[in-house]
């Protein structure tokens, strides 16, 4: 099986979902993190979102990105910093089951 190590943890590799209200803000950050090796490869799609924001329904067309890792904490930390948002959406997803070549290539 195909591990890496970081830290004192093994890791599969993980996706980290995050929203963005435009397509330049998501293909900045996304462009920063790929540049930075904090993952090796986001997907960003054009999505409507619904949500409750401070007492109030909000409807919204963000960008939702897909950025794939190995090493998720260090990209989470990134982008906390780096996101536009007040209170961005960050979420890891955890890989269980990857194709042995494509983690080969998220690894390297």
């Amino acid at each position: 099986m195909m591990e890496k190590k970081i830290g004192r943890s093994l890791n599969r590799g993980s996706i980290i979902i995050s929203t963005f209200q435009s397509r330049k803000s998501a293909n900045n950050i996304a462009k920063k993190m790929v540049s930075k090796k904090l993952c090796a490869c986001v997907n960003i799609i054009k999505i409507n979102s619904f949500y409750y924001w401070k007492n109030k329904l909000q409807y919204d067309n963000e960008y939702l990105c897909f950025f794939k890792t190995v090493t998720s904490t260090e990209l989470k930390k990134e982008l906390k910093k780096v996101h536009p948002y007040e209170l961005p959406e960050i979420v890891e997803v955890k890989m269980d089951s990857v194709d042995k070549n494509y983690l080969r290539w998220l690894i390297s």
